[in-house]
């Protein structure tokens, strides 16, 4: 990828759009307008908390990314998106239960102002969801030409200098890459005859990057990690990115597994089951699209662990993973794990976590870093896939040719080096040997 020659200064406002105003995009835009008005703090946001070291340690430079980078400022966002019922974000947040009513309440008049624009969507792709509030067209493509329209009117209504869009809808069903993926002549072909293979998902990163809007992909649906749509983004030099936002068990996993590889101990099975009550649980229900986030799942450990290298130590994992949709536990999801590792001379031990998290409190700060970010890439003339942003995502994308990179410190360590890198500053190895001299 090609390094900043300048980085374009974040002028004007920028339009947040969501493709889906359920349970995590209204979470992220009502925890923004509290952070505005200073009734709360961004815990988890790497672009508003986070810091970055620069040269020498001795040096005792340690900014604020957001003081390191220009990123746009949170008075700078505005919200918008898509979903198929037609209720307010206000509306959408009372329902998805996450923020007690005394913070929606903070947030009330605002988030009442952001209606979602029709979706387009097609239960054939999510089979445990269905509402009204949905766009009719002659084909697939008539859909997307809908959606860019969406994109092209919101931003002249909001008065934007510039948009991004980060999917924050269901997961879909399970879907492999085909023909009429491999490049964007079959791709807008396939459109017009409404191919099975062009899920609802695709339009919107269509639309996107038609419209020059960085994409990124909260779910693991397939969606622009695809060659049609992949070549389509670097040619039109737009930023995109995925899949599925690394969130509560995922997480715990790219900690978990390089710790184990690092001390070279060994790892016989690794039994992951999960019960939600959200949205996403319910959809999740459904078997196709429960095989699409299985997917996302079980890949972290081989990547991480290298069976193919390590074969003594991870030859023979027994991975499994299960999700559960339980309603009464709403969006406070629980990861139970458990991991049985071998250490010297083959003798067994096991470790237990059990790990209550709130679903979209962990992920809502992921897509405001994600906007920023993706943003500032825009900004900075970079474009197709951005690996150095895999920190957020349990399937990373990357080049063809490539592996992902899956543990959670190395990509800590590619994105803050990128930063260093975009803006003039040494990149940081941690050899560290000249104090030693």
């Amino acid at each position: 990828m090609r390094k900043p020659a300048s980085i374009a200064p974040p002028k004007g406002k920028l339009g947040v759009l969501t493709p889906g105003m359920g349970a995590v995009s209204t979470t992220f835009m009502a925890g923004v307008e509290l952070v505005r008005r200073g009734e709360s703090v961004p815990v988890g946001s790497l672009t508003q908390m986070g810091t970055i070291r620069l040269g020498k340690r001795t040096e005792g430079r340690v900014p604020r990314i957001k003081d390191f980078v220009r990123l746009a400022e949170l008075d700078d966002l505005v919200f918008g998106g898509w979903d198929v019922f037609p209720d307010d974000a206000y509306q959408a947040a009372s329902k998805a239960g996450v923020l007690d009513m005394k913070d929606l309440a903070k947030a009330q008049k605002f988030l009442k102002t952001i209606r979602p624009m029709k979706a387009a969507f097609d239960q054939n792709y999510v089979k445990k969801l269905q509402g009204p509030n949905v766009k009719k067209g002659k084909n697939k493509f008539d859909l997307a030409e809908q959606l860019r329209q969406d994109i092209r009117d919101f931003k002249k209504k909001n008065k934007l200098d510039r948009l991004v869009m980060v999917w924050c809808a269901s997961t879909e069903v399970f879907m492999k890459q085909e023909d009429v993926h491999k490049d964007l002549q079959s791709f807008e072909k396939a459109m017009k005859e409404n191919h099975p293979a062009i899920a609802p998902s695709m339009l919107y990163a269509y639309a996107a990057i038609s419209e020059g809007v960085p994409f990124a992909n909260g779910a693991p649906n397939l969606t622009v990690d695809i060659p049609a749509l992949e070549d389509f983004a670097r040619e039109r030099e737009v930023p995109i990115g995925g899949k599925d936002f690394k969130t509560g068990q995922t997480l715990l996993k790219t900690v978990l597994a390089p710790a184990f590889k690092a001390r070279m101990l060994g790892l016989n099975g690794w039994f992951s089951t999960n019960i939600l009550g959200n949205r996403d649980g319910e959809v999740l229900d459904d078997p196709g699209s429960f095989k699409t986030k299985e997917e996302s799942k079980l890949g972290v450990l081989e990547y991480i662990l290298q069976p193919k290298i390590y074969p003594e130590l991870y030859g023979k994992i027994h991975h499994k993973v299960r999700i559960n949709y339980y309603p009464p536990r709403g969006d406070n999801k629980e990861g139970w794990d458990n991991i049985d590792i071998f250490g010297w001379l083959g003798y067994p031990m096991q470790i237990k976590v059990d790990f209550l998290c709130r679903d979209s409190i962990l992920a809502a700060p992921i897509v405001l870093d994600l906007a920023l970010f993706f943003d500032l890439a825009k900004r900075a003339g970079m474009r197709g896939i951005q690996e150095w942003l895999s920190f957020y995502f349990k399937s990373p994308m990357c080049a063809r040719e490539l592996y992902p990179e899956h543990d959670l410190f190395i990509q800590s360590m590619k994105l803050k080096n990128t930063l260093r890198w975009m803006m003039g500053e040494d990149l940081i190895t941690h050899l560290g040997a000249e104090y030693y001299d």
